[in-house]
């Protein structure tokens, strides 16, 4: 009797043991997932022998370091983000390389900063996400930047034929980033709108084009012109000390915002062993805004069974709910072939959305 009472303590007090070893592991993983740090590589556009565009006078290439110095700087003081640049002072950069700088670093944001200019008179700051071709003004702001190209030696085996001259090879481009779309729309938005309702900024939208820098990234990646240097005014604006400070912080507030929305909106919980894995869903997301809209098929182009879901203050469209990753690819055809060229595929386990290469990955 004795030793079975014995053996019901120590039994007791194993599990008890137990419980308290596996507190202090849930406590020091949460410990450890609350410190991860954010990487953010920032990329001041030009420099060295390319000089970027010089309206008026003024330098892309200085005005572009001294916003990235600016943004990178404010960061740093945030104890969860580590800031990388791809240059930190006057030295020309390969467009690849300033991709790898983010890639080797396994960033969580790329920002890729620049000044625009225009033969008229234009003005206003916009930003940019990589995408097909929109229209033929975007086009021409792309094959611009991207003609730092001829300025690298070998530049014809790097880029494999890229002309950056040719309309063909910017529209042919392939979207490498569908995973990533829509938190680049996010992150272009969030400085967008400080742009322009913060700052007053003329407002120029957010835009998605062929830029090669964003090409060369696999991370969500936003590229911004500050505005135009050939525009006096602006160019004066941007030239000067409080034009950088106001656009720098502009660009600070968005990150910071962009990342506070990201920890209320990411699962980061591993999966528990033996998950059931039947609840994978993938859907063809179409469409996001503030807006409530009825998912009538009239108002989708005549796609049905719209599904619409709110997450924040923003409502997300999808569209082809699947358990099958071929059948969506299809779904995103379809969806395209309406006249949503901007749709992706996305994925959710049990309701909770995880990236596609991780879905596909589990089953």
């Amino acid at each position: 009797m004795r030793f079975t009472e014995n053996h019901k303590i120590i039994g007791n007090a194993r599990n008890i043991l137990v419980f308290m070893c596996s507190f202090i592991f849930f406590m020091n993983s949460s410990s450890i997932l609350g410190q991860k740090k954010y990487v953010i590589v920032i990329d001041a556009g030009h420099g060295g022998k390319d000089p970027g565009n010089l309206g008026n006078g003024y330098k892309e290439k200085d005005i572009a370091l001294k916003v990235a110095l600016i943004v990178g700087k404010k960061l740093s003081k945030q104890k969860d983000m580590k800031i990388l640049y791809t240059r930190s002072k006057d030295v020309f950069i390969d467009l690849w390389k300033r991709g790898d700088v983010a890639n080797q670093a396994k960033a969580d944001l790329f920002i890729s900063i620049h000044c625009d200019s225009h033969t008229s008179n234009a003005f206003g700051a916009g930003t940019f996400v990589l995408g097909l071709r929109g229209n033929k003004k975007n086009l021409e702001i792309a094959k611009r930047e991207n003609a730092v190209i001829l300025l690298e030696d070998n530049y014809k085996d790097k880029y494999k034929g890229f002309d950056p001259n040719s309309a063909e090879s910017v529209i042919g481009l392939s979207l490498l980033q569908e995973e990533n779309l829509d938190k680049s729309l996010s992150i272009a938005s969030l400085i967008r709108n400080n742009f322009a309702f913060k700052l007053k900024r003329n407002d120029r939208n957010v835009k998605q084009d062929n830029f090669q820098v964003l090409r060369e990234t696999i991370m969500p990646s936003v590229l911004v012109e500050l505005g135009f240097l050939t525009n006096k005014e602006e160019g004066r604006y941007l030239n000067s000390k409080k034009g950088q400070d106001q656009m720098g912080n502009a660009i600070v507030e968005a990150v910071l915002n962009y990342f506070e929305n990201l920890k209320l909106n990411t699962v980061t919980a591993p999966l528990p062993e033996n998950k059931e894995l039947t609840n994978i869903e993938y859907k063809v997301q179409i469409a996001s805004g503030k807006n409530s809209i009825s998912t009538k098929s009239y108002n989708f182009k005549g796609l049905k069974q719209v599904q619409r879901t709110r997450i924040g203050k923003l409502y997300k469209y999808y569209y082809g709910n699947t358990s099958n990753y071929s059948q969506v690819k299809k779904s995103l055809k379809i969806a395209r072939s309406k006249g949503y060229k901007s749709a992706f595929v996305v994925s959710f386990l049990n309701g909770e959305k995880i990236s596609v290469k991780k879905a596909i990955k589990l089953q």
